[in-house]
């Protein structure tokens, strides 16, 4: 089974050579293309002060994250490093986050990881809609993902948005093709196999009651006027 990381973060800017940190990262789990339900997520204190253009985009206040954990503290680097492994990253303009996540590894004295471990989806989906906006709120208006929750940008929402992104970047339901015949039932049945209803009657029964019957009669024959079309047909 392939294992693949999808990945997310927020920041203060753009450039972490010019002091930008991470304020929030967010990992989600996939096995061949489905969620398996194992994350990671946690805010980080950046240790610095938050452009107010930085907040208005993810809503994350330097009051917030004052005592949130550093990026370099066990709960975060060492965490991250464990649940990532040796699987590939996905992420969605992946320079972006390669460079602020490799940033703070190598600042915490720990490996940082390497181009060749990440997919990136932007050029996956600028070839597939060349000429075409591809953000990532694009691609999900696009394969009718909900953006219900996406009052904001936020790195766990965005993850699990671009894990359905990236399924359908990879050939959609389709997929399901592909998979082991566990995995494709898991995923096509959720109550795997067992049906939660009985067999369905063809006809169904009538659920009208004699009373609601007697009224509608009542109401075609005194209320409404002329000559029906049904009435023709019946007769």
């Amino acid at each position: 089974m392939t294992r693949e990381i999808v990945l997310d973060t927020e920041t203060t800017g753009f450039d972490p050579n010019k002091g930008d940190r991470i304020v929030e990262i967010a990992c989600i789990e996939l096995m061949d293309y489905v969620p398996t339900g194992a994350h990671f997520h946690c805010y980080i204190n950046p240790e610095r002060d938050m452009p107010p253009e930085a907040e208005r985009v993810h809503g994350l206040s330097a009051a917030f994250l004052a005592d949130k954990p550093l990026f370099a503290d066990q709960t975060v680097a060492a965490a991250f490093l464990e649940f990532v492994g040796g699987a590939t990253l996905i992420a969605h303009n992946a320079a972006f986050d390669r460079a602020f996540v490799n940033f703070e590894l190598d600042r915490a004295g720990l490996p940082v990881t390497d181009e060749s471990q990440w997919i990136d989806t932007l050029p996956l989906a600028q070839k597939r809609f060349p000429g075409m906006s591809n953000s990532l709120s694009a691609l999900c208006l696009r394969f009718k993902i909900s953006l219900a929750e996406r009052e904001k940008h936020g790195a766990l929402i965005d993850t699990k948005l671009l894990a359905q992104v990236y399924l359908e970047l990879r050939g959609g339901r389709e997929r399901l093709l592909d998979l082991d015949p566990q995995a494709a039932a898991a995923l096509a049945d959720p109550n795997g196999g067992k049906a939660s209803y009985g067999q369905r009657l063809r006809p169904l029964a009538s659920r009208i009651t004699d009373a609601e019957r007697a009224a509608h009669v009542d109401f075609i024959q005194n209320e409404l006027k002329g000559s029906p079309l049904w009435r023709a047909m019946e007769g």
